[in-house]
């Protein structure tokens, strides 16, 4: 148990990092006085949640890290929660960008794209869309109805004859002046009126332009208007009024049930739902409902991503520190409060009944939970990783370890470890035994599950040297090898065989994994992109030792002046890249030696291509 000391701490704003014995972070906090702040977690325990108590009989070390504001606190807590993923904070599996329209309302000849990022440039922002695929169906669809430019601004200021989109009617040919600043920017309101919900008013715009070209025997662009005002009468009837003032907001609900704590988002757009997000806690309830709030709105919320004027809360938020962040984010007021009018709490209440529903199905489980089942491990496994060794005849001997969580890549993580003491000797068992015990020693989050690229001869391997070095049991582990010719039940995998086996320390069996199962396929995948990581840095190794051994060979280029262009280039990509004069800024060349060298890596650089 660890023993808190107040005079350890300052009274200043700041983020405090609480670790286990493994020295893994375990919660992420913030704080406007630390000191007062740590204090409570280790008094009145009576009063803490299950998890608090939980996570404080797990403390081991406390680090803090001061800030001048509150605000700047808070963005740092955010910041270090995506980073680490702490076990005990509120996560957002899920908080990817959505699609948003963006209109460059700047520009002479604007054009519609699809876009995940808010610029604040002046461009006008719609959305967001929270399917790609129904974001990407609209884009096409007011292509169809509204013909403005599709070509980017460098293909927009050098075309000299239009594209396909202006000949099939998509477009109206701006690049090559085909159609005036007036006419295309009567297009561009009507795109806005399209897309901030006001269809009634574009719709009567349409209909009085279509009986005007059908008075004046203008049958084909009456036709056109037509089409256009079905298009627009068929959108929305797809789309629900939920407000009669047409109001853009976002509107967040809760909702506990017996497997844990849901919460969902509506996205309500000019009165008008156009789409929600849920996300679910497993094993938490309402008394973890305010952590969950907070932790929501400064993960989910971010300068490149849009924010309504108003946020709907469940209950009044007693922190100003969030709305402060948001308004900087958005550069304009935020609202942040819970329901006043009867229309808002019905509001509220959808969007807790839509939380309700967030828990998952047995048979949608989330990966974690399937890989918790499968593995028989004691909790979801959020970081795994796996590690595969690469030789070349024993030389070269390295180690690739590649890094997911929450089922998704992390390659800025991804690391390659050299073994020069086993070069030479092949050793794969005792490169993967060196590996273990230089993992466990290194410092950065520890993995919540490992997997080996091999059987039960690599998985034995790991396990002794992990108990010799005294790190026995610091992280579950196991080994994926492809089944032996006997218990194969088709061809090769490469033809579609899906039935590795998954070896753990201690087992004489393999688990009983469903060929083809969500699991499997996950152990397979980050196998493959470990294997794939490690032979890529084995090919970059031998082809940097090789070039290493041409600029050596260089005439005039001795030890000491190839350790000053490595010094000064990084690699020979950048050597290769480097003019004549760029050598010569170097001392010791001077312009008949910088031309030598600068023709030698031009050779280099098409023998190593």
């Amino acid at each position: 148990m660890y023993e808190f000391h107040s005079a350890n701490f300052p009274l200043t704003p700041g983020v405090y990092l609480m670790k286990d014995v493994q020295g893994r972070i375990i919660y992420v906090g913030k704080a406007k006085r630390l000191r007062t702040r740590l204090a409570s977690y280790f008094r009145n325990e009576e009063r803490q949640t299950p998890k608090t108590r939980i996570m404080v009989s797990k403390i081991s070390a406390v680090e803090t890290l001061n800030t001048a504001t509150e605000k700047e606190a808070l963005l740092l807590e955010a910041s270090l929660i995506k980073k680490h993923r702490p076990r005990y904070n509120i996560v957002l599996r899920d908080d990817k960008q959505y699609v948003l329209m963006k209109l460059s309302k700047r520009q002479e000849f604007p054009r519609l794209v699809m876009t995940r990022r808010v610029v604040r440039d002046g461009s006008l922002y719609y959305g967001p869309f929270t399917s790609a695929h129904a974001a990407r169906q609209t884009w096409k669809l007011m292509g169809r109805m509204f013909p403005l430019r599709k070509c980017g601004d460098k293909m927009f200021r050098n075309r000299i004859r239009p594209c396909l989109y202006y000949h099939i009617g998509q477009c109206l040919g701006p690049c090559v002046h085909h159609v005036s600043t007036e006419t295309y920017s009567a297009i561009v309101r009507q795109v806005e009126l399209f897309l901030s919900g006001r269809t009634g008013e574009l719709a009567t715009q349409l209909r009085q332009k279509m009986l005007a070209a059908s008075d004046a025997l203008d049958f084909e662009q009456a036709a056109q208007y037509r089409d256009q005002l079905k298009a627009i009468e068929a959108t929305v009837e797809q789309q629900s009024v939920v407000l009669s003032t047409g109001s853009n907001l976002d509107v967040l609900g809760l909702a506990e049930t017996v497997k844990g704590l849901g919460l969902a988002l509506l996205f309500i757009r000019q009165g008008r739902l156009i789409g929600k997000k849920a996300h679910f806690w497993s094993g938490l309830g309402l008394e973890e409902g305010e952590e969950a709030v907070r932790g929501f709105l400064s993960q989910f919320y971010s300068k490149s991503r849009f924010i309504p004027e108003r946020i709907l809360l469940p209950w009044e938020l007693d922190d100003d520190t969030i709305q402060h962040v948001l308004e900087d984010f958005r550069q304009g007021p935020v609202s942040l409060r819970a329901p006043r009018s009867g229309a808002e709490k019905k509001l509220v209440e959808l969007a807790r009944a839509n939380a309700a529903q967030a828990a998952p199905r047995e048979t949608d489980d989330p990966l974690d939970l399937r890989l918790q089942r499968a593995l028989r491990l004691a909790s979801p496994p959020r970081r795994v990783e796996c590690v595969d060794i690469s030789h070349l005849g024993g030389q070269g001997m390295r180690s690739g370890c590649v890094v997911f969580e929450d089922g998704q890549p992390v390659p800025s993580q991804y690391r390659t470890y050299l073994f020069e003491e086993l070069e030479g000797s092949g050793d794969d068992y005792a490169a993967l035994a060196a590996w273990a015990v230089r993992r466990a020693q290194s410092e950065g989050p520890q993995p919540d599950f490992v997997l080996v690229d091999g059987g039960k001869g690599q998985v034995s391997a790991v396990s002794r040297a992990l108990k010799d070095a005294g790190f026995e049991g610091i992280w579950p582990f196991a080994g994926i090898a492809k089944a032996s010719a006997e218990d194969r039940q088709g061809p090769d995998r490469r033809a579609g065989v899906l039935d590795d086996r998954i070896f753990l320390p201690g087992r004489k069996n393999p688990l009983p994994i469903r060929p083809g199962s969500p699991e499997l396929l996950f152990l397979q995948r980050i196998r493959d992109a470990a294997h794939d990581f490690v032979i890529g840095r084995q090919r970059q190794g031998r082809k940097k030792r090789m070039l290493q051994s041409e600029l050596s060979s260089i005439p005039g280029i001795g030890p000491a002046m190839a350790r000053q262009l490595w010094e000064h280039f990084g690699s020979i990509d950048a050597m290769c890249k480097a003019s004549v004069v760029e050598i010569m800024e170097l001392p010791g060349f001077g312009p008949k030696k910088a031309e030598s060298l600068y023709t030698a890596l031009q050779h280099l650089k098409k023998v190593s291509s």
